[in-house]
């Protein structure tokens, strides 16, 4: 685990809405008496329950998406088009999930027009502003960005700790640049295409020379073999 000062206190910022789809397509499709499908509503609270008993937090918000379309597919109507409603199974057993958090006196925060990982990416700065180390608690891989000395990833299911360290050697570069890796080769889970014929491993050595997408349009003419060219 990345190391952080112990006199400051922890922050865990979960996505919720992440975890309740994991739990959905994780576990199988287990009814109650009622006949409501209680998979997610299980997953979720173990994992849940599991941050709460184990890493004892100083403190611990939840995050969800909210329905409707986000700022996102205002700018790019093809955003998560690709993707096929959410099941009505899932979507049945969410309301009990915010019932969850709210009888465990967790705060929970959601806002129409964005997702939950934005909500955890303002709090994470506000927080660690404020004084704070904080814990994101996500399998995202978008997430790297917001790495700091004092905001760490956590992924509860693998039991895997991430930080600054984790961040160079996955990407090698530093957390502020992998937004940069991620305009160049797309995101393919979001719909969002990348550049034609930048895959992930020829981004990554791109930014790593570079550093910026506006640098490397600046000095295109370098770039070898010549994967992206001039207009």
């Amino acid at each position: 685990m990345p190391t952080v000062e112990s006199n400051r206190k922890t922050l865990y910022l979960i996505d919720g809405s992440a975890y309740i789809y994991r739990a959905f397509f994780a576990l199988p499709a287990l009814n109650n008496s009622k006949g409501l499908q209680t998979n997610a509503i299980l997953g979720f609270t173990t994992t849940l329950l599991k941050i709460l008993r184990e890493r004892k937090p100083d403190g611990l918000v939840v995050a969800f998406d909210e329905k409707g379309p986000t700022l996102r597919h205002a700018e790019f109507t093809a955003y998560k088009a690709q993707r096929p409603p959410m099941p009505e199974g899932m979507s049945a057993q969410i309301p009990y999930i915010h019932r969850i958090v709210d009888a465990l006196n967790i705060p929970a925060v959601r806002q129409a027009g964005y997702e939950a990982d934005d909500l955890i990416g303002t709090l994470a700065q506000q927080a660690e502003q404020a004084g704070f180390d904080v814990v994101i608690v996500t399998g995202d891989k978008d997430m790297f960005q917001l790495l700091t000395p004092h905001v760490r990833i956590y992924d509860p299911v693998k039991d895997k700790w991430l930080g600054e360290a984790e961040c160079r050697e996955r990407f090698g570069v530093e957390p502020a640049r992998v937004v940069e890796i991620m305009g160049l080769m797309g995101d393919a889970a979001d719909n969002i295409p990348g550049v034609k014929g930048i895959g992930e491993k020829t981004a990554m050595k791109l930014i790593a020379q570079f550093g910026t997408i506006e640098e490397l349009l600046r000095r295109v003419e370098e770039v070898t073999p010549p994967r992206i060219k001039p207009c």
